[in-house]
């Protein structure tokens, strides 16, 4: 990337008034970062944790789960499942009603009002589903503000309603932060052995799009989508013709360690 990672996950937390992470509910340890959790909550900005595919994952460890994270929000991206509720969590500590009690029967300070324009940054792994989660959010009609003063080019605006804004940072977590993926890149975990192969994938792609794009003769673009292009070019096809993005996710990861993909 041309600007360093943690210069824009620091922008992201300059510029924004609340924080999501976007964690995938079946593996939400494993797409956390804890660094950044700690950076946010120094920088005194509202983290609000957002388990995404909670339809897929087990309901019983999700409550477990749920003791330890401090506001968190189910949804289901695709099922469009807890959108309105998390809407409403992002409305709930942008204003802060409590601040403006002791101003009552005086002019309230500009700091204290609510705001016109709430900025929400958006944090997560390409596999998690930032993206649906974005979608569903701002819905298909999505308006892109952008550009403006203050933002980078890696960044944009989307809007969502008349006050809320996502700040979305396409790649904002490094690919190359989780240890597994590290394993698998290096050979040192054979292909065979990776637990959630999709996974591991997107994050090699999401760093090697070029390299990606040449081997299996596909476009670049969304990590999601050109791993759908390579299950298609390979011809990994589940029953009644469903792609089949597992398999074609080990085929990559085989051709990776093999040399096969060259940077």
């Amino acid at each position: 990337m041309k600007r360093s990672f943690w210069d824009i996950v620091n922008k992201v937390i300059e510029q924004s008034d609340v924080l999501l992470e976007i964690l995938d509910a079946r593996f939400i340890d494993e797409t956390r970062n804890p660094e950044i959790e700690d950076k946010v909550k120094k920088s005194g900005k509202q983290l609000i944790y957002v388990f995404n595919k909670c339809d897929l994952a087990d309901t019983r460890v999700l409550e477990k789960k749920k003791k330890q994270f401090h506001p968190c929000v189910f949804v289901s991206s695709i099922k469009r499942y807890g959108i309105t509720m998390l809407l409403h969590e992002i409305q709930k500590h942008a204003d802060k009603p409590a601040k403006l009690s002791k101003f009552r029967g005086a002019e309230t300070p500009r700091e204290f009002r609510a705001k016109e324009k709430v900025i929400v940054g958006v944090l997560g792994y390409p596999n998690t589903g930032k993206s649906s989660v974005i979608n569903a959010l701002s819905g298909r009609s999505a308006a892109l503000v952008s550009p403006q003063s203050g933002f980078t080019k890696a960044m944009q605006l989307i809007k969502v309603t008349k006050s809320i804004f996502l700040l979305d940072t396409p790649g904002v977590y490094s690919y190359m932060e989780k240890d597994f993926t590290k394993h698998a890149m290096r050979a040192s975990l054979d292909f065979t052995r990776i637990r959630d192969p999709e996974t591991t994938a997107l994050f090699l792609i999401e760093g090697n799009k070029a390299a990606v794009s040449k081997q299996y003769n596909i476009k670049e673009g969304n990590s999601e989508k050109m791993l759908e292009e390579v299950a298609l070019r390979l011809n990994k096809l589940k029953k009644g013709g469903i792609l089949d993005t597992n398999q074609a996710a080990r085929a990559l990861l085989k051709d990776w360690q093999r040399g096969k993909i060259n940077l």
